[in-house]
């Protein structure tokens, strides 16, 4: 008998070695959502008369806001320490927190979004000492886009000779990301590049990283995962990545708009948030 002369090979479930182990990337675990400030007993709180006007203001100033105003502020200067206690423990902080530092000066602006989105403590500094604290409502505070703008640089650096190894589509994304600036005006849906999905070298990131530069605005949320965001040297070009529950980046991009909407509060929000701070200022004042 000969030999069948074409090799007989097994196939099926269970038929093939199976060495390797599928590895999936972990996502982000748990969502920040609402959860209301713990407070002090009614009676307790009764003495903090300027804490409750501080408070009525605010959500007199949120109410301003969702009928279509711009954004507001409360002065909180000049509060008595137990009075800012009671303040503090009605905001709580919230998902959105962000640091603008003063370049060469010792100033910085210290900026924490209450539980209530939209609610904003802005808080400045001046080698270490308070100069302005202050509740804003509004989608973003101010500062972080006034910053951004005062960032830019007129000149964009330009590559001469021979490019950096391993460096090859970093140029490519440049060129891309400047029209983009170029173009873009306000009120425009955000344009993204998403890196994640690009072939990009680490040497690429660098070089992009290099050319944009990096301003003084660094926010951070906290809403799904965490997301950093930073401002760059170019008009409205903001540098946004996200990062799951191990600090690995799942999504790295870079944004062109006036602030990335990730860091801002919706109309909805801020009209959900109206609501919330005004039944809790009833329970604060016993009402």
């Amino acid at each position: 008998m000969k030999d069948f002369p074409i090799p007989v090979r097994v196939i099926g479930p269970g038929s093939q070695a199976e060495d390797e182990t599928l590895a999936y990337m972990p996502m982000p675990q748990g969502m920040e959502t609402f959860r209301a400030p713990l407070l002090p007993e009614p009676a307790e709180m009764a003495a903090r008369h300027r804490a409750h006007a501080a408070l009525r203001d605010t959500l007199a100033q949120l109410e301003a806001v969702c009928e279509g105003g711009g954004n507001r502020r409360v002065d909180l200067a000049g509060l008595a320490e137990e009075d800012l206690a009671l303040v503090n423990q009605v905001l709580g902080e919230g998902e959105v927190s962000a640091i603008v530092h003063g370049g060469h000066a010792q100033v910085q602006v210290q900026v924490q979004e209450a539980v209530f989105a939209g609610v904003w403590r802005v808080v400045t500094t001046l080698d270490g000492r308070v100069v302005s604290d202050v509740v804003e409502l509004g989608h973003v505070p101010e500062v972080l886009k006034s910053t951004a703008r005062e960032d830019v640089e007129p000149a964009v650096p330009r590559w001469q000779g021979a490019l950096p190894p391993n460096v090859q589509n970093a140029p490519a994304l440049l060129a891309e990301i400047e029209d983009q600036w170029r173009v873009w005006r306000s009120g425009q849906p955000a344009h993204v590049v998403n890196l994640t999905l690009l072939p990009v070298s680490v040497e690429d990131i660098g070089f992009l990283d290099h050319h944009l530069g990096t301003g003084r605005v660094l926010i951070l949320s906290r809403g799904y995962g965490n997301c950093r965001i930073t401002n760059t040297l170019r008009p409205n070009t903001w540098r946004v990545v996200y990062y799951n529950s191990q600090d690995v980046v799942i999504l790295n991009t870079v944004e062109i708009s006036e602030l990335p909407e990730v860091a801002q509060a919706a109309v909805e929000d801020l009209q959900d948030s109206q609501e919330r701070l005004r039944e809790v200022l009833a329970w604060v004042e016993g009402t």
